[in-house]
């Protein structure tokens, strides 16, 4: 295949533009957009592809993504999960620090995920650090070698090798993440007790195991100590809409506070999920309609700043269709390919335009993560395009899946909005449902904190 052009142009009638959904033309000069112009004044003599009446988005960015290697390949890999997230038009994923072996919570364990990482990727990866109890050192290092962050559980992670943290553990790492400006990302759910030890079928009982209080509990946890700190708290996988009071405050008050939900507490309800359908299992859990469209508003208030897929695979075995048992099931949702169309599905049915899909998938992302190249069709910016039919219904099948195990409560469903083609950096990446060059993916990192004193 020949390599592609250097410089060439971008057209469509609906370019989703930091300014508005409008024709454009979109000028690349390598790896980079030099020039949004009018569609009548492409300098002449340069390639060019036309979108048509196709949309044009920006790459998306997921901040929050289990890819787990190395460790737990068996789960999910570096190249299936990014093949995954450019089919479904996502140019930029960045890595949690579980559920790999060793988890990232030491600055040899981000070497050896970067090691693992490195030419297997179809898209550009960087990578969150953990917080974990007795780990306060490791994180200046982590973050002079390019973690763009760090993550907290406030309850049991699931997996032993990365142990929940209580107060004092938090306040430690909250004040040395505030000298160093990297924010803390918390799973908030808080308690004194296991959820669900009891078996059952029935997805109401899984529910109620983990009621929403856990979640505004936490929050306010995390609210308090951001304000003695001044670190930046950001709450990942929103599900529980009572705290969204909470945060909207806060934000009022002027503490470094975000958050983020997820496609399937946006998509998915409590109502409708079935005796032994474990593929619907994750924590927290997708709550009920009314919980949904609170979560709506949240999004349109700008309460929660975005949203990312909580991609959290595993082997279909351990998800334990077999006998449909909640507390047995791992809770993680496989969904990276999906996010798109399944979010634009709801936009559509809403009356919410592209606007949205790039602010909420995009650029805001880009920004939260300090990854300054990407979010926006912009000069300066990547050249990260997606070429998006919007009208194209389609249903998912599990021939269709990427991810590395097929089970997916997306499976079966019907969807509205195709990806056509993935431009990463310049560069066409996949087409029609074919990857068109070997892996393009960079390593990401986020820009050494410059330190007042020692932390």
């Amino acid at each position: 295949m020949p390599p592609p052009p250097r410089d060439w142009v971008l057209t469509g009638r609906r370019v989703a533009l930091p300014q508005g959904v409008r024709p454009a033309a979109v000028i690349v000069r390598g790896e980079a957009v030099s020039a949004v112009v009018e569609p009548s004044a492409i300098p002449a003599g340069l390639p060019c592809v036309d979108a048509g009446d196709d949309v044009v988005l920006p790459g998306l960015v997921d901040t929050h993504a289990h890819i787990n290697e190395p460790g737990r390949a068996d789960w999910e890999g570096f190249l299936c999960a990014t093949q995954a997230a450019a089919a479904g038009g996502i140019t930029a994923v960045v890595d949690m620090p579980l559920n790999c072996i060793p988890p990232t919570t030491t600055l040899e364990a981000l070497d050896a995920k970067r090691l693992q990482a490195a030419g297997n990727c179809a898209v550009d990866v960087g990578f969150w650090g953990g917080v974990v109890p007795g780990n306060a050192a490791q994180l200046a290092p982590m973050a002079a070698a390019g973690a763009m962050g760090f993550k907290a559980f406030l309850i049991d992670s699931g997996v032993p090798e990365f142990p929940m943290v209580r107060e004092p553990d938090l306040r430690a790492a909250m004040k040395t993440l505030a000298k160093l400006g990297r924010p803390l990302l918390a799973h908030a759910e808080l308690c004194d007790h296991p959820a669900m030890s009891r078996p059952s079928r029935h997805y109401s009982d899984y529910l109620a195991s983990r009621p929403p209080e856990w979640e505004t509990l936490a929050i306010r946890l995390l609210l308090r100590l951001s304000d003695e700190t001044g670190c930046h708290v950001h709450i990942v996988h929103l599900s529980a809409a009572e705290a969204l009071t909470d945060i909207s405050f806060a934000k009022r008050t002027g503490l470094p506070i975000s958050a983020e939900t997820c496609p399937h507490y946006l998509a998915l309800e409590a109502e409708f999920v079935e005796d032994g359908e474990t593929q619907f299992k994750c924590a927290p859990p997708i709550r009920k309609h009314e919980n949904r469209e609170k979560l709506w508003r949240g999004l349109r208030e700008n309460v929660i700043d975005f949203i990312v897929s909580d991609h959290s695979p595993c082997p279909a075995e351990m998800k334990r269709l077999d006998i449909g048992d909640f507390s047995k099931a791992w809770g993680g949702i496989s969904s990276i390919q999906f996010s798109l169309p399944v979010v634009w599905t709801e936009l559509y049915g809403r009356g919410l335009g592209f606007e949205h899909l790039a602010r909420w998938m995009s650029e805001r992302p880009a920004a939260f993560a300090g990854i300054s190249s990407k979010g926006a069709i912009a000069p300066g910016k990547d050249a990260d395009f997606v070429i998006f039919d919007p009208d194209e219904e389609f249903e998912a099948t599990a021939d269709s899946v990427l991810h590395r195990h097929k089970v997916s409560p997306y499976v079966g469903a019907i969807m509205r909005g195709r990806v056509r083609s993935t431009f990463l950096r310049g560069t066409k990446i996949y087409e029609d449902g074919a990857f068109v060059t070997k892996p393009q993916g960079k390593l990401l990192a986020a820009p050494a904190p410059s330190l007042p004193h020692p932390v």
